[in-house]
């Protein structure tokens, strides 16, 4: 089943439609690297390995693909190119696999996340779809919109919470956004919510000053819920490429980034940006984004995206 009980199939066709242009990218790319060839030499390896950096797998991860494979090569003996891509599924599922992770703990009540990133990438949109869906599936949600210094971030965020008919506390524009975080915890905790979604502001300039409104904010909703947050969503744009590894490092560095959702993965063909973030990072993808509609916010899946990624298109 998909995020609150979506059909299986139906994930998997929206899934499908959404890393096509990824997925046509990286399957060809690998096809082309083993055309022609009967064994897996030092030119098919270094074919491939060209083929995942230039899919936005990364320079080190990709090294560790290939480090894998020539082991698979040489133990196996028998591996040919017909088997290649099968071997490399294999290692980039192993990869992508990370410890089962609740996607929410509803025992915890409130369960509260908050939500990093910088402008731009989907935050916003990622907030509402996340409550819409709870809504959908008879939970109570709360939105905080402590991203105070950007007045959009508060109209938009109030728009998805109409929208999904949940809560949202908001306060004027360059109000403290631990004092927004502190009042909507206070509200949740007063009227039962099942989950409470926190804003935050999406600048990252001064990694300084980040951390230490980020560390503010943690620190006073401690103050009403003492172990939130549960959970610190960092949200991602899958169709910059290297530019969200890079944001994903920085953020790592400012706060305890606790899991990732991937927006616009439908957008372009950069989605081999996961593999490489996950690896390296050592991050969850909780959520990814392949397309516009509510439902299309997908729970991530490694053994499907990695089949949809090597699933060559009619």
């Amino acid at each position: 089943m998909g995020l609150f009980g979506k059909k299986k199939k139906e994930s998997s066709t929206h899934l499908d439609l959404g890393l096509s242009k990824t997925r046509n990218g990286f399957f060809a790319k690998i096809a082309r690297a083993i055309m022609g060839k009967t064994t897996v030499d030092d030119e098919v390896l270094e074919n491939i390995e060209e083929a995942l950096i230039t899919s936005d797998v990364g320079i080190a991860t990709t090294e560790i693909i290939i480090e894998r494979l020539q082991k698979r090569v040489e133990k196996e003996k028998v591996i040919g190119t017909d088997k290649v891509m099968e071997v490399l599924k294999e290692e980039i599922e192993n990869m992508l696999v990370k410890p089962q992770t609740q996607i929410f703990d509803f025992e915890k009540k409130p369960y509260v996340i908050m939500i990093v990133g910088v402008n731009g990438v989907g935050k916003t949109t990622t907030i509402g779809k996340i409550a819409s869906q709870l809504k959908n599936s008879g939970k109570s949600v709360m939105i905080g919109a402590a991203d105070t210094f950007r007045a959009a971030a508060v109209e938009q965020l109030d728009i998805w919470a109409k929208r999904a008919g949940v809560e949202i506390v908001k306060q004027q524009m360059g109000a403290d956004p631990a004092s927004v975080a502190f009042d909507t915890l206070s509200s949740a905790v007063a009227k039962g919510a099942d989950v409470v979604l926190i804003d935050t502001a999406g600048r990252l300039q001064n990694k300084v000053g980040l951390m230490n409104e980020l560390t503010k904010i943690k620190n006073v909703m401690k103050k009403v819920v003492p172990d939130a947050p549960h959970d610190v969503m960092l949200v991602l744009d899958g169709s910059t490429g290297q530019n969200a590894f890079v944001q994903a490092k920085e953020f790592s560095k400012a706060t305890q980034v606790t899991s990732l959702a991937i927006t616009k993965l439908d957008g372009s063909a950069k989605g081999g940006v996961v593999i490489g973030i996950v690896n390296e990072l050592n991050i969850p993808v909780k959520f990814i984004g392949v397309g516009e509609q509510v439902d299309q916010l997908q729970t991530f899946d490694a053994k499907a995206f990695v089949e949809s990624l090597f699933t060559q298109d009619n």
